[in-house]
């Protein structure tokens, strides 16, 4: 399901923000424009990043893992009509996969040594987003050199080349967080005061039978809501603390309900859901609800 700004009653000014920042791009900066398909649990969640994002804020989305936060930021991106450079953040994210790296240059006459731009000097060069996926997996020690990039200077010296480099009107940043999963840290207070947090929690019901209808290849009208109560079911379990959050994920609904086209529902539940699970327990109870569900 997409939106219209005309849907989303966003206040003139920022219309006019969005208007102002919609430029040309070529081929190449075309195919990194976001596709949307976001249906938001609440309205406001959309409304309230892009309004973020108009106000030259930074936008930390904060939710259970499959909520929707990647395809938030795809939209954000599709919304502004800006390209999105991404950055997947693990332990083992460094400057260069942030910043870029120097590489050995030949020609026929000699041989010189290049800097590549990574994510963060592109969109900061050309006033592109920039996407900073699970965000709390990098190493704190890494994230400072991104401070005065997420502060009012919008700014970073190059370590690797000496130069200051500015970011251009337009450039944003969207991070995305779980947290309380292993190999994440706390992100520190400095950091986390550099951006608007909005919390991007599951859709369920009528939203969610669309989502799976339109992006499933599943279009069994009692089966999609036999998966939509699954989710439900499912969800009050994560809340429980019967089982974690990926038990519940959206994006794992997607795939078993695109199996259900297929297989047999308790099998594609099997392949989609179960078995990513590694908790015995959880297995076991995912089962359950699933058995006295489809018969």
């Amino acid at each position: 399901m997409s939106y219209s700004l005309e849907q989303l009653q966003l206040p003139s000014e920022i219309l006019q923000q969005i208007e102002k920042r919609k430029k040309t791009y070529n081929e190449e900066e075309t195919l990194l424009i976001g596709k949307g398909g976001f249906t938001p649990s609440e309205l406001s969640v959309l409304t309230d990043a892009i309004i973020a994002l108009s106000l030259g804020k930074n936008v930390l989305l904060k939710g259970p893992t499959g909520s929707g936060k990647t395809k938030l930021a795809e939209t954000l991106s599709q919304v502004f009509v800006q390209p999105m450079h991404s950055i997947n953040c693990s332990v083992d994210l460094d400057a260069e996969a942030l910043i870029g790296y120097k590489t050995i240059h030949s020609n026929e006459s000699r041989t010189s040594i290049e800097f590549v731009s990574g994510p963060v000097i592109k969109a900061m060069e050309k006033g592109h987003l920039l996407y900073i996926d699970e965000i709390n997996m990098a190493k704190p020690e890494t994230l400072p050199i991104l401070n005065g990039v997420l502060d009012y200077r919008k700014m970073i010296t190059n370590p690797f080349t000496g130069e200051v480099v500015r970011a251009i009107e337009g450039f944003g940043v969207i991070a995305a967080i779980n947290e309380g999963y292993v190999g994440t840290v706390p992100l520190n207070e400095a950091l986390k005061n550099r951006f608007v947090v909005i919390e991007v929690p599951y859709i369920q019901g009528g939203q969610l039978k669309t989502v799976l209808s339109e992006q499933s290849k599943l279009q069994n009208e009692k089966l999609l809501n036999q998966f939509v109560t699954l989710s439900s079911d499912l969800i009050t379990q994560v809340q429980n603390g019967q089982v974690s959050e990926e038990a519940a994920s959206i994006r794992a609904l997607l795939d078993t309900c695109d199996l259900a086209q297929y297989l047999p529902p308790l099998r594609a539940i099997e392949r989609g859901i179960i078995d990513k699970l590694e908790d015995d327990r959880e297995k076991a109870a995912v089962r359950n609800i699933a058995e006295t569900l489809f018969e």
